[in-house]
Protein backbone atom coordinates (compact mmCIF):
# COMPACT_ATOMS: atom_id res chain seq x y z
CA UNK A 1 0.00 0.00 0.00
CA UNK A 2 1.11 3.27 -0.51
CA UNK A 3 -0.20 7.39 0.16
CA UNK A 4 -3.23 8.30 -1.26
CA UNK A 5 -3.77 12.30 -1.97
CA UNK A 6 -7.01 11.56 -2.69
CA UNK A 7 -8.06 11.10 1.08
CA UNK A 8 -5.57 13.54 2.29
CA UNK A 9 -6.33 17.40 3.71
CA UNK A 10 -4.32 20.33 1.97
CA UNK A 11 -0.60 19.99 3.36
CA UNK A 12 1.46 20.25 0.47
CA UNK A 13 3.41 23.84 -0.78
CA UNK A 14 0.30 26.28 -1.47
CA UNK A 15 0.89 29.70 0.59
CA UNK A 16 -2.40 31.24 -1.02
CA UNK A 17 -2.45 35.06 -1.31
CA UNK A 18 -4.74 35.40 1.89
CA UNK A 19 -4.09 32.98 4.50
CA UNK A 20 -5.88 32.42 8.43
CA UNK A 21 -3.99 30.54 10.75
CA UNK A 22 -6.24 29.79 13.78
CA UNK A 23 -5.59 28.10 17.50
CA UNK A 24 -8.65 26.97 19.19
CA UNK A 25 -8.32 25.73 22.88
CA UNK A 26 -10.93 22.94 23.85
CA UNK A 27 -13.29 24.70 26.88
CA UNK A 28 -13.15 21.46 28.93
CA UNK A 29 -16.25 21.67 30.44
CA UNK A 30 -19.08 19.14 28.84
CA UNK A 31 -16.79 16.65 26.98
CA UNK A 32 -20.43 14.94 25.42
CA UNK A 33 -21.05 18.68 23.99
CA UNK A 34 -17.69 18.87 22.35
CA UNK A 35 -17.26 15.54 21.55
CA UNK A 36 -20.24 16.07 19.65
CA UNK A 37 -19.50 19.46 17.87
CA UNK A 38 -16.23 18.00 16.71
CA UNK A 39 -17.97 15.27 15.28
CA UNK A 40 -20.10 17.16 13.04
CA UNK A 41 -17.15 19.79 11.96
CA UNK A 42 -15.41 16.55 11.09
CA UNK A 43 -18.27 15.64 8.95
CA UNK A 44 -19.07 18.75 7.70
CA UNK A 45 -16.21 20.44 7.19
CA UNK A 46 -14.87 18.65 3.90
CA UNK A 47 -18.76 19.86 2.66
CA UNK A 48 -18.39 23.68 3.66
CA UNK A 49 -15.05 23.13 1.87
CA UNK A 50 -16.02 21.50 -1.67
CA UNK A 51 -19.62 24.23 -1.65
CA UNK A 52 -17.11 27.21 -1.34
CA UNK A 53 -15.24 25.42 -4.58
CA UNK A 54 -18.05 25.31 -6.35
CA UNK A 55 -19.46 28.95 -5.87
CA UNK A 56 -15.72 30.47 -6.52
CA UNK A 57 -13.51 28.23 -8.05
CA UNK A 58 -10.81 30.77 -9.17
CA UNK A 59 -10.27 31.28 -5.65
CA UNK A 60 -8.67 28.13 -4.98
CA UNK A 61 -9.35 27.84 -1.53
CA UNK A 62 -7.25 25.48 0.61
CA UNK A 63 -7.40 24.15 3.79
CA UNK A 64 -6.38 21.90 6.51
CA UNK A 65 -6.99 21.25 10.27
CA UNK A 66 -6.19 18.62 13.14
CA UNK A 67 -5.81 18.20 16.80
CA UNK A 68 -2.99 18.91 19.37
CA UNK A 69 -1.79 15.80 21.37
CA UNK A 70 -3.86 17.15 24.85
CA UNK A 71 -6.93 17.38 22.35
CA UNK A 72 -6.66 13.70 21.13
CA UNK A 73 -5.69 12.15 24.80
CA UNK A 74 -9.09 14.02 25.75
CA UNK A 75 -11.70 14.02 23.25
CA UNK A 76 -10.48 10.28 22.11
CA UNK A 77 -8.95 8.67 25.39
CA UNK A 78 -9.38 5.00 24.63
CA UNK A 79 -8.67 5.38 20.79
CA UNK A 80 -5.28 5.00 18.90
CA UNK A 81 -3.10 7.87 18.89
CA UNK A 82 -0.89 9.25 15.96
CA UNK A 83 2.35 7.73 16.81
CA UNK A 84 4.06 11.42 17.08
CA UNK A 85 1.93 13.01 18.62
CA UNK A 86 2.73 14.71 21.52
CA UNK A 87 2.84 18.15 22.96
CA UNK A 88 5.73 19.81 21.59
CA UNK A 89 8.38 20.52 24.11
CA UNK A 90 10.32 23.66 24.00
CA UNK A 91 14.17 23.60 22.29
CA UNK A 92 16.72 25.76 24.60
CA UNK A 93 19.36 26.53 22.69
CA UNK A 94 22.33 28.93 24.15
CA UNK A 95 21.11 32.14 23.40
CA UNK A 96 17.14 31.63 22.32
CA UNK A 97 14.56 28.98 22.99
CA UNK A 98 11.84 27.47 20.51
CA UNK A 99 8.90 27.96 22.99
CA UNK A 100 5.87 25.48 23.17
CA UNK A 101 2.17 27.46 23.30
CA UNK A 102 -0.78 25.18 24.12
CA UNK A 103 -3.23 24.18 20.68
CA UNK A 104 -5.96 22.62 20.43
CA UNK A 105 -7.47 22.84 17.48
CA UNK A 106 -5.21 23.95 14.58
CA UNK A 107 -6.78 25.10 11.49
CA UNK A 108 -4.76 27.09 8.12
CA UNK A 109 -6.77 28.18 5.46
CA UNK A 110 -5.69 30.16 2.41
CA UNK A 111 -7.08 31.19 -0.84
CA UNK A 112 -6.45 34.00 -3.46
CA UNK A 113 -9.36 35.95 -2.07
CA UNK A 114 -9.26 36.92 1.69
CA UNK A 115 -13.57 36.73 1.42
CA UNK A 116 -13.48 33.23 0.58
CA UNK A 117 -11.80 32.85 3.81
CA UNK A 118 -13.71 34.75 5.91
CA UNK A 119 -16.70 32.98 4.69
CA UNK A 120 -15.23 29.59 5.18
CA UNK A 121 -13.64 29.93 8.58
CA UNK A 122 -17.32 31.55 9.69
CA UNK A 123 -19.06 28.69 8.70
CA UNK A 124 -16.59 26.48 10.46
CA UNK A 125 -16.57 28.82 13.65
CA UNK A 126 -20.53 28.71 13.64
CA UNK A 127 -19.65 24.95 14.50
CA UNK A 128 -16.51 25.06 17.04
CA UNK A 129 -17.13 28.82 18.93
CA UNK A 130 -19.55 27.07 21.25
CA UNK A 131 -16.91 24.50 22.50
CA UNK A 132 -13.98 26.60 21.94
CA UNK A 133 -11.47 30.07 23.18
CA UNK A 134 -9.04 31.43 20.77
CA UNK A 135 -5.40 31.04 21.46
CA UNK A 136 -4.12 32.65 18.80
CA UNK A 137 -5.90 34.19 15.22
CA UNK A 138 -3.14 35.36 12.77
CA UNK A 139 -3.99 37.18 9.55
CA UNK A 140 -1.57 36.28 6.71
CA UNK A 141 -0.58 37.54 3.35
CA UNK A 142 1.52 36.98 -0.17
CA UNK A 143 4.43 39.55 -0.20
CA UNK A 144 5.81 41.00 -3.65
CA UNK A 145 7.21 38.08 -5.65
CA UNK A 146 6.50 35.28 -3.02
CA UNK A 147 9.29 36.80 -1.31
CA UNK A 148 9.21 35.91 2.55
CA UNK A 149 8.63 39.33 4.68
CA UNK A 150 12.59 39.88 5.30
CA UNK A 151 13.04 39.97 1.35
CA UNK A 152 14.46 36.72 -0.04
CA UNK A 153 12.30 34.40 -2.00
CA UNK A 154 10.34 31.53 0.24
CA UNK A 155 10.12 27.68 0.07
CA UNK A 156 13.38 27.05 -2.82
CA UNK A 157 14.33 23.70 -1.38
CA UNK A 158 10.66 22.73 -1.04
CA UNK A 159 9.75 19.54 -2.54
CA UNK A 160 7.15 20.54 -5.77
CA UNK A 161 3.72 19.43 -6.58
CA UNK A 162 2.85 15.84 -5.88
CA UNK A 163 6.55 14.94 -5.30
CA UNK A 164 5.60 16.69 -1.98
CA UNK A 165 3.10 14.04 -0.36
CA UNK A 166 6.45 11.82 -0.31
CA UNK A 167 7.14 14.13 2.36
CA UNK A 168 3.72 15.10 4.22
CA UNK A 169 1.84 11.72 4.12
CA UNK A 170 1.96 8.82 6.85
CA UNK A 171 2.64 5.82 5.07
CA UNK A 172 0.59 2.56 5.32
CA UNK A 173 2.96 0.74 6.63
CA UNK A 174 4.39 3.29 9.46
CA UNK A 175 1.53 3.92 10.78
CA UNK A 176 -1.69 1.98 9.14
CA UNK A 177 -4.41 4.08 11.43
CA UNK A 178 -3.91 7.06 10.91
CA UNK A 179 -2.10 6.28 6.76
CA UNK A 180 -2.28 9.60 4.77
CA UNK A 181 -2.62 11.83 7.57
CA UNK A 182 0.11 14.42 8.02
CA UNK A 183 2.09 16.42 11.28
CA UNK A 184 2.03 20.08 11.38
CA UNK A 185 4.30 22.17 13.02
CA UNK A 186 3.08 25.63 13.59
CA UNK A 187 5.90 28.65 14.94
CA UNK A 188 5.00 32.49 14.74
CA UNK A 189 7.73 34.71 15.09
CA UNK A 190 8.04 38.54 15.49
CA UNK A 191 10.58 40.14 13.54
CA UNK A 192 12.64 43.12 14.63
CA UNK A 193 12.48 44.67 11.01
CA UNK A 194 14.35 48.00 11.77
CA UNK A 195 17.08 46.16 12.96
CA UNK A 196 17.01 43.90 9.88
CA UNK A 197 16.88 46.50 7.64
CA UNK A 198 19.75 48.00 8.90
CA UNK A 199 21.71 45.24 7.67
CA UNK A 200 23.91 45.57 4.27
CA UNK A 201 22.59 43.18 1.45
CA UNK A 202 25.85 40.89 1.63
CA UNK A 203 25.03 40.41 5.37
CA UNK A 204 21.65 39.52 5.02
CA UNK A 205 23.05 37.14 2.11
CA UNK A 206 25.41 35.77 4.33
CA UNK A 207 22.88 35.22 7.00
CA UNK A 208 20.38 33.52 4.88
CA UNK A 209 22.69 31.64 2.59
CA UNK A 210 21.24 32.92 -0.54
CA UNK A 211 21.27 35.93 -2.85
CA UNK A 212 18.68 38.26 -2.31
CA UNK A 213 17.72 39.24 -5.63
CA UNK A 214 18.63 36.19 -7.94
CA UNK A 215 17.91 33.70 -4.84
CA UNK A 216 21.14 31.44 -5.95
CA UNK A 217 22.53 29.48 -2.89
CA UNK A 218 25.83 31.11 -1.80
CA UNK A 219 29.16 29.81 -2.18
CA UNK A 220 29.99 27.63 1.10
CA UNK A 221 33.02 29.65 2.04
CA UNK A 222 30.46 32.98 1.78
CA UNK A 223 27.66 32.00 4.28
CA UNK A 224 28.30 32.03 8.21
CA UNK A 225 28.28 29.01 9.76
CA UNK A 226 25.56 29.69 11.13
CA UNK A 227 23.60 30.76 8.10
CA UNK A 228 19.82 29.83 8.14
CA UNK A 229 19.97 27.08 5.45
CA UNK A 230 22.88 25.76 6.75
CA UNK A 231 21.78 24.78 10.40
CA UNK A 232 17.67 24.61 9.38
CA UNK A 233 18.95 21.51 7.65
CA UNK A 234 18.03 17.84 8.32
CA UNK A 235 21.10 15.32 6.93
CA UNK A 236 22.07 12.11 7.81
CA UNK A 237 24.86 10.49 5.36
CA UNK A 238 24.90 13.07 3.10
CA UNK A 239 20.88 12.78 2.21
CA UNK A 240 18.58 15.72 2.59
CA UNK A 241 15.59 14.81 4.50
CA UNK A 242 12.68 17.23 3.53
CA UNK A 243 9.58 18.30 4.57
CA UNK A 244 6.99 21.06 2.67
CA UNK A 245 7.45 24.74 5.13
CA UNK A 246 5.49 27.79 4.34
CA UNK A 247 6.54 31.09 5.95
CA UNK A 248 3.54 33.44 5.79
CA UNK A 249 3.72 37.21 6.73
CA UNK A 250 1.98 38.97 8.73
CA UNK A 251 2.11 42.52 9.78
CA UNK A 252 0.27 44.97 11.60
CA UNK A 253 2.32 48.02 10.17
CA UNK A 254 0.81 51.51 12.34
CA UNK A 255 1.71 49.40 15.45
CA UNK A 256 5.49 48.02 14.06
CA UNK A 257 4.95 44.43 14.27
CA UNK A 258 5.88 42.38 11.44
CA UNK A 259 6.50 38.63 11.87
CA UNK A 260 6.53 34.99 9.93
CA UNK A 261 3.90 32.52 10.69
CA UNK A 262 5.92 29.55 10.00
CA UNK A 263 4.21 26.01 9.30
CA UNK A 264 5.96 22.55 8.59
CA UNK A 265 4.16 19.78 7.39
CA UNK A 266 5.77 16.23 7.68
CA UNK A 267 5.33 13.17 7.61
CA UNK A 268 7.67 12.20 10.10
CA UNK A 269 8.04 15.24 12.81
CA UNK A 270 11.33 13.74 14.14
CA UNK A 271 12.65 15.46 10.94
CA UNK A 272 11.00 18.66 11.42
CA UNK A 273 12.42 18.11 15.03
CA UNK A 274 15.70 18.14 14.20
CA UNK A 275 15.60 21.02 12.24
CA UNK A 276 14.26 23.29 14.88
CA UNK A 277 16.76 21.48 16.94
CA UNK A 278 19.34 22.77 14.84
CA UNK A 279 18.47 25.87 14.61
CA UNK A 280 18.18 26.73 18.19
CA UNK A 281 20.95 25.01 19.32
CA UNK A 282 23.59 26.27 16.61
CA UNK A 283 22.24 29.90 17.10
CA UNK A 284 20.75 30.18 13.62
CA UNK A 285 21.90 33.76 12.55
CA UNK A 286 17.93 35.10 11.60
CA UNK A 287 17.28 34.00 15.27
CA UNK A 288 19.16 37.45 16.16
CA UNK A 289 16.22 39.01 14.28
CA UNK A 290 13.49 36.67 14.98
CA UNK A 291 11.37 35.88 18.25
CA UNK A 292 9.21 32.78 18.26
CA UNK A 293 6.21 33.42 20.63
CA UNK A 294 4.53 30.44 19.64
CA UNK A 295 5.28 26.67 19.04
CA UNK A 296 3.07 23.75 18.77
CA UNK A 297 2.33 20.59 17.10
CA UNK A 298 -1.22 19.29 15.64
CA UNK A 299 -1.95 15.97 13.65
CA UNK A 300 -3.42 16.41 10.52
CA UNK A 301 -6.05 13.59 10.34
CA UNK A 302 -7.24 12.04 6.41
CA UNK A 303 -10.49 12.27 5.17
CA UNK A 304 -10.66 8.46 6.32
CA UNK A 305 -9.51 9.46 9.57
CA UNK A 306 -12.22 12.58 9.84
CA UNK A 307 -15.14 9.87 8.66
CA UNK A 308 -14.42 7.62 11.87
CA UNK A 309 -14.32 10.81 14.04
CA UNK A 310 -17.56 11.97 12.40
CA UNK A 311 -19.02 8.38 12.52
CA UNK A 312 -18.21 7.84 16.77
CA UNK A 313 -15.81 5.06 16.22
CA UNK A 314 -13.16 6.43 18.92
Amino acid sequence: MTVDIKKAQDVYKDAGESVIFTTLLLNHSDLEKEKDAIAEFSDMSNSIINSMRIRDPEAQANIAWGFGSDAWDYLFPNAPKPKELEPFQEIKGPKYTAVSTPGDIFIHVRAKKMSVIYELMDQFMEILRPITKVEDETHGFRYIEGRSIIGFIDGTENPAGIESMDYTLIDPAEDPEFANGSYAFAQKYIHNMDAWKNLKTEDQEKAIGRHKFSDRELDDDEKLKNAHNVVSKDEENGVEHKIVRMNVPFSDPAKNITGTYFIGYSKDFAITNRMLTNMFTKSDRLLDFSTPITGNLSFIPSKTTLEKIADGAY
